[in-house]
């Protein structure tokens, strides 16, 4: 399925649409610290952000230590996912792409399943030598490794078959799965407990070392997915016509893959996994204001991170006091949504 369909469409002027997105997230970051267990007003955020004023210790410790947190990497989270699923979606001219389709998602969460089961048996040396960044660490190398070995198995001659990328993904998210299920077999309670919050996705634990950590790569993939905007335009006619304007197709290929793997990864390696961000959002903005990727990125980039958040802030009250992991309501959400656009596109 190709995305010139909604090439000529642009329904929101891109100003406006800007403007708007940039509202929403305003919107969705005041819900979203102060919403929760301990609910805060404004006055708390003020005081607790203006030196000049005295702020109840209580709040200031819940805003700035548990909520701007989880509230910073939401939006990075979530921008990430948003603008990786773009490029994806921009390369192989297809608006279902999705980051899990080359095998990212599959290979971070083998790597901190195997933390998670085997950390204090097998690998008790990685997860001394590593300490609390055990996990993060190794869903960060286990998604880039995938993502390099589908790249090389799809790159020969000095070309890379895109074909042959979605195969080899789909043979390793078959592999990845695989040892996951063997892992959550050999896995106790406690573990599965661990694996299951992990595999669902959750900004719970958000903490400003994750952000040390992971913030940077996530924001290099959104600083230089920008620059591969007028090439992917050009993949929209075709390969070969990207070719003749004067795009080097393969590198074009290899930065995108690239990118994506390193925000996804990143994102990956603190969220957990978290689907239909990738999926959902460029598609929507896609049709919102049309297949430009000059537009499309930073659309993407914004309406990921108010989905993430906003999703995340539902996720703290839907069962409160408990928490529902937010891919568990990215699912709820982002399955019939997404199924109402085809259903809708397939009728007109």
């Amino acid at each position: 399925m190709a995305v010139d369909s909604s090439a000529a469409v642009r329904r929101v002027p891109a100003p406006l649409g800007i403007l708007l997105l940039l509202a929403l997230l305003l919107l969705a970051g005041a819900v979203s610290v102060m919403t929760g267990a301990y609910p805060l007003q404004l006055s708390d955020i003020v005081a607790s952000l203006w030196p000049r004023v005295e702020a109840d210790p209580l709040a200031q410790m819940v805003l700035q230590d548990v909520r701007l947190p989880r509230l910073i990497l939401g939006l990075l989270a979530g921008a990430v996912l948003a603008v990786s699923g773009a490029l994806l979606q921009g390369l192989f001219r297809n608006p279902l792409a999705d980051p899990g389709l080359i095998g990212v998602s599959a290979g971070a969460g083998l790597a901190a399943v195997a933390v998670i089961v085997l950390g204090s048996t097998v690998l008790s040396g990685w997860t001394a030598f590593t300490g609390r960044w055990a996990l993060p660490l190794a869903a960060f190398m286990g998604g880039s490794l995938v993502t390099f070995l589908a790249w090389r198995i799809a790159h020969r001659q000095g070309q890379t078959s895109v074909a042959t990328l979605l195969l080899a993904g789909i043979a390793i998210n078959a592999i990845a799965g695989a040892g996951t299920g063997l892992l959550t077999f050999m896995a106790d309670d406690a573990q599965l407990r661990s694996l299951t919050f992990w595999s669902m996705g959750s900004l719970a634990q958000a903490t400003w070392s994750d952000i040390a950590v992971a913030g940077p790569w996530m924001l290099l993939a959104l600083v230089l997915a920008p620059l591969l905007a007028r090439p992917l335009d050009a993949f929209l006619l075709g390969e070969p016509v990207a070719g003749h304007l004067g795009y080097s197709v393969d590198w074009v290929k290899r930065a995108a893959i690239l990118l994506a793997a390193l925000g996804v990864g990143a994102a990956g390696a603190v969220t957990g996994l978290i689907g239909f961000v990738g999926l959902v959002v460029p598609h929507v903005m896609r049709q919102l204001f049309g297949a430009g990727h000059r537009m499309l990125l930073p659309a993407s980039a914004l309406a990921g991170g108010v989905l993430l958040v906003a999703a995340d802030a539902a996720a703290r009250v839907v069962v409160a006091p408990a928490e529902l992991p937010i891919g568990l309501v990215m699912a709820l959400v982002g399955g019939p949504f997404f199924l109402g656009l085809l259903l809708r596109n397939r009728m007109v």
